[in-house]
């Protein structure tokens, strides 16, 4: 895929760049493969407007109302007041497994990544959380510890948000989130997506070969990007071919026909929600537009154990007070330890 440099040899990647395969991670170079379902769609919901202004705002703002839902708690902080004074926010974008394949569940979020966006250093930084990452669900001690993508099926968006905060002691000050038939549909509006793929497979019917371009519908891009276990590199190739897709759909959708297009944004606006509002947008779009265009990506890296036939992801403290340390100072906020 054109644009794809290789591994930069730092711990952290731009966002423009694909990860190399294999390794995990660890106290060397780490490894991050960020570009799950729903980011090239929710970006557009939140960003878009950034880069085209008052020229999409009426399409954006129908597009946003039709998605706002409140999270329905108590946040951390003050977001308002965050927003108003220019300070680093923090959103946390989350994909579900609905919405294709004929589910119709609430599912669990197999994507939960926290975004922060600092006006100030004029950068923003992305943290992937492994699905199977075992923690507590906020509010149910009684079936705690779990693995951390099921505190939405537990109680909500508002339960995922209060359980990422006590993990990482952080705030949340925004959500966004996607099905995964959002994706589908996204790609099908914007006439289909083109991708390289790194792998030759087949899948549900769909045959691939490494080195050879695609240009790909919804139902297709959806099966190069589901395909797991037949990878050598399981999740974490997954996770690359997953990205391959969003960033090729992130390129077409920020034209100008995809933001004046009513129907492509009403597509995203069925298929996600979030409690960024309108206002809150242009607020974004005003304040924090320089800061979107420097990103670093980062992942929290866990150990896989087996405990009470369900497999987790063990997060050590210092690798958790590590992501900590790192987001709290992309928020300006001074460092913090558990207690």
């Amino acid at each position: 895929m054109d644009n794809e440099p290789n591994q930069e040899p730092s711990r952290m990647q731009r966002h423009n760049e694909q990860p190399t395969s294999g390794n995990k991670g660890g106290n060397g170079h780490r490894r991050f493969h960020p570009w799950r379902w729903f980011w090239g769609i929710v970006i557009v919901l939140v960003l878009v407007i950034v880069g085209f202004g008052a020229m999409a705002y009426h399409n954006i703002n129908s597009a946003s109302n039709k998605a706002y839902k409140s999270a329905g708690i108590t946040k951390a902080r003050d977001t308002q007041s965050v927003l108003k004074s220019k300070k680093p926010i923090s959103i946390m974008f989350l994909g579900t497994d609905t919405g294709a394949l004929g589910r119709t569940d609430k599912g669990r979020t197999d994507t939960i990544m926290i975004a922060t966006i600092n006006p100030r250093t004029k950068k923003m930084l992305l943290v992937s959380l492994p699905r199977d990452t075992m923690t507590d669900i906020a509010g149910y001690p009684q079936d705690s510890p779990a693995k951390i993508n099921a505190a939405y099926s537990y109680g909500g968006v508002g339960t995922t948000i209060k359980t990422v905060q006590n993990l990482l002691n952080i705030p949340i000050d925004y959500y966004a989130l996607l099905n995964m038939g959002g994706l589908e549909k996204a790609i099908n509006e914007v006439g289909g997506v083109t991708v390289t793929s790194p792998l030759t497979f087949n899948y549900e019917g769909a045959s691939f070969v490494k080195g050879q371009t695609y240009h790909m519908n919804g139902s297709t891009a959806l099966k190069f990007s589901r395909m797991r276990y037949d990878d050598p590199q399981n999740d974490y190739g997954r996770q690359t071919r997953q990205r391959l897709v969003v960033q090729a759909l992130f390129r077409k959708s920020i034209s100008v026909q995809t933001v004046l297009n009513p129907s492509f944004l009403n597509s995203i606006a069925n298929e996600s929600q979030t409690d960024l509002t309108s206002s809150d947008l242009v607020k974004l779009a005003s304040s924090y537009r320089s800061s979107t265009k420097d990103m670093t990506t980062d992942h929290m890296q866990g150990q896989g154990q087996m405990i009470n036939g369900q497999s987790f992801e063990v997060v050590g403290s210092s690798e958790k007070q590590r992501v900590t340390n790192e987001i709290r100072k992309s928020l300006d906020l001074s460092a913090k330890t558990d207690e």
